[in-house]
């Protein structure tokens, strides 16, 4: 009596791993797209940091001489453009790549002691082109709607028309993106995300190019 009160016991068990492995597999291939280990995707990012940091006011850089200052005006920041890979390891995890550009112009003006101007110079700018490798963890999927987290750690090449104190126009310096929150939108192939989260990037901590810059991203995308 013991011995099959065992063996239904041990029946009972292996019925309910088959269920849990078939439950578990159907819920990862249910739906289409997770079956499609491509991604790509591009898109528009905040210049939070940027606008705050440069802005249109007037902004005194430094004495010409007794007589007249020069002034940073008219900032125009081009926001974030980027365009991203990523490849499907599992349901829950990808990994890939993202190049990320950004740019600020503003105008040179040089005024005299009344403000009034007497020469301007336009054309001046700086960006940021971020590349990186970054990984993705979706923790909630569904036919129309998937929830994920993300990280990425790169390089960020700084350059324009103005140089640094030992005359370098372009330098180099570490980047890293944090996804806190993304939504993908999603219809067969096609999706559309709205992520949450900051870029950054420094040479050292003197020279902060990005701070919590890229805050709102959008992007829209296809698998495959």
């Amino acid at each position: 009596m013991v011995q099959q009160t065992e063996r239904v016991k041990r029946r009972l068990y292996i019925l309910c791993l088959m269920t849990c492995l078939a439950v578990g597999a159907r819920a990862e291939n249910k739906w289409a797209y997770l079956n499609m280990r491509h991604e790509v995707r591009m898109g528009w990012g905040d210049q939070l940091f940027e606008s705050l940091m440069w802005h249109n006011p007037l902004y005194f850089t430094r004495s010409n001489d007794s007589r007249t200052w020069l002034y940073h005006e008219n900032y125009h920041h081009d926001q974030h453009i980027w365009a991203e890979y990523q490849y499907r390891e599992k349901g829950w995890f990808s990994f890939g790549a993202m190049a990320d550009i950004s740019f600020v112009h503003w105008d040179d003006v040089t005024r005299d002691g009344h403000g009034d101007e007497i020469s301007r110079s336009k054309g001046h700018y700086f960006y940021n082109f971020v590349i990186m490798p970054t990984i993705r963890f979706t923790y909630f999927h569904h036919e129309y709607v998937n929830l994920y987290s993300g990280l990425g750690f790169g390089m960020d090449i700084n350059g324009g028309t103005e140089t640094d104190g030992l005359g370098r126009k372009t330098v180099v310096g570490m980047a890293a993106n944090i996804t806190v929150i993304g939504i993908s939108a999603n219809y067969n192939r096609w999706f559309w995300t709205v992520d949450f989260g900051g870029m950054y990037a420094l040479r050292d901590m003197n020279t902060i190019f990005m701070l919590s810059s890229r805050i709102i991203n959008v992007g829209f995308g296809a698998r495959f």
